[in-house]
């Protein structure tokens, strides 16, 4: 299928490793303009490497912290000078520490904002004045199924990450008229660096093994097994494609059937 998106101008955030480096591949495959942003400058000379020799295809990289104003601002600047305005934004962060709520005190929870949400609210104001003069855009949002069912000790991705479908679903109805769209991915259980994390962390507070605590969170997936990368980095796809265009406003939980209500 042709998605319609050759030659726009992607970008993805914390895509060094991980879904972001997934997505960042997929749209690449696609024949987009590609740029990626992360801390670690050699995870991203990596990855944008490992792009180049699958698909030919150049990648631009930005040292970024997602936390820091500056930073974004620097990286939206490189990708203009280097691509163009951005056609493609699609927001990916790895996730605040995980902790109760009597452990966590006030920088804890300003850091996570700033990471989780702020973030998406800065890449945007950046972005969508340049889609809006093209009457074209796509912006992405990748967070977690905890938006639909809270995790255990994840209070901080919890509350914030819903902040984040709030915000997208309030902008998705305010720029509509431009044709940008506006949707958010909630990814199940991935395979990811994160996931490894949040099991040692489990593992210690259990007395079990990482391994074990892996191998049981596959086990209350319908499905049986965690999520690969490459099948959240689908939809993100899709949902930028041209095909895509009346969908809006959305929250997709991509889960292999984790989440248990009905919407």
């Amino acid at each position: 299928m042709d998605f319609g998106i050759r030659n726009k101008n992607v970008l993805v955030t914390a895509s060094s490793k991980g879904i972001g480096k997934a997505v960042a591949e997929q749209f690449a495959a696609e024949g987009c303009n590609v740029a990626i942003c992360s801390r670690t400058k050699e995870d991203l000379i990596n990855t944008s490497l490992e792009i180049k020799k699958k698909y030919g295809t150049e990648v631009i990289w930005c040292l970024c912290d997602l936390s820091r104003a500056r930073d974004i601002e620097n990286t939206v600047e490189i990708v203009n000078s280097n691509l163009g305005k951005i056609d493609i934004l699609v927001n990916n962060c790895g996730g605040p520490p995980a902790g109760y709520f009597q452990e966590l005190d006030d920088d804890k929870w300003q850091n996570a904002f700033e990471q989780v949400l702020l973030s998406v609210v800065r890449f945007c104001n950046l972005v969508v004045p340049g889609m809006m003069g093209s009457e074209w855009g796509r912006i992405i949002n990748i967070e977690s199924f905890s938006v639909k069912q809270p995790i255990d000790n994840l209070v901080l991705s919890n509350s914030l990450r819903n902040g984040v479908v709030g915000f997208a679903k309030t902008l998705s109805n305010e720029i509509a008229k431009y044709s940008i769209t506006v949707n958010t991915i909630a990814p199940g259980y991935t395979l990811t660096n994160r996931l490894y994390e949040l099991a040692v962390v489990r593992a210690k507070t259990s007395g079990r093994s990482h391994e074990e605590i892996l191998s049981d969170m596959g086990k209350e997936i319908p499905m049986n097994r965690l999520a690969r990368p490459e099948e959240i980095a689908s939809l993100a796809v899709y949902l930028a494609s041209a095909q895509a265009g009346y969908l809006t406003g959305n929250t997709i939980h991509v889960d292999g059937g984790l989440v248990k209500g009905l919407y």
